[in-house]
């Protein structure tokens, strides 16, 4: 089953063990998972000079809590996400009771990225074919589709446009596209485009949390 998905996803996503699968940790982006540990794809010290970055750019500052979790990016070329594979983690890196690593690290959202610069047709266009496989593949689940302004862009002129479907854990399977206004975009040297996720219910809950 596993390589008749891969077969199917190549030119875009995921692929899961199972197609019927209903916990959220059954499902990969290029290969990882939720629960996974991190130092099994990048070195304890690609992970902190990674953490060193993602505090310094604090790039969820909108949130109530903006450095409770902390994106590391894993910088390498993949086939399909070729530009961007990213992952969160909880910021407990400090954590003295903490003597697991791999605790420390555990993976708790991974997300894909294509970028479509000035392109939203384009990533919209890949979304819904994205969206038409979920929907096989999560028939029963609970899905919402939603826009609204990105958070990041205080004017209101940026957007994130998409579709969500969630697992009775609380964690979900999203996919979506932003939309920057250009001045924005290009003022804070930022990309957009096509972006697919699998989130844990924590993580969603910070997110929710502005």
């Amino acid at each position: 089953m596993k390589k008749l998905l891969v077969l199917l996803f190549s030119l875009f996503l995921l692929y899961s063990p199972s197609v019927f699968a209903d916990d959220i940790s059954d499902f990969e982006i290029e290969g990882i998972s939720i629960g996974d540990s991190l130092l099994d794809y990048m070195t304890e010290d690609e992970i902190l000079k990674e953490i060193e970055i993602s505090i310094s750019a604090n790039d969820n500052h909108y949130l109530s809590e903006p450095l409770k979790y902390l994106d590391v990016y894993l910088r390498k070329d993949y086939q399909v996400y070729k530009d961007g594979m990213s992952f969160m983690i909880k910021n407990n890196i400090t954590n003295k009771y903490i003597s697991d690593s791999n605790e420390k690290f555990n993976i708790l959202l991974v997300r894909g990225k294509i970028n479509y610069i000035e392109d939203f047709n384009g990533c919209i266009q890949q979304r819904d074919e994205i969206v038409k496989m979920l929907n096989k593949m999560f028939p029963n689940l609970k899905k919402e589709e939603a826009i609204f302004p990105h958070p990041s862009d205080s004017s209101g002129n940026s957007k994130i446009d998409g579709v969500y479907f969630y697992f009775d854990s609380g964690g979900d399977v999203s996919t979506w596209c932003t939309d920057y206004e250009e001045t924005f975009r290009v003022k804070n040297n930022m990309s957009e485009g096509f972006n697919i996720a699998i989130t844990s219910a924590e993580v969603i809950n910070w997110l929710e949390d502005y």
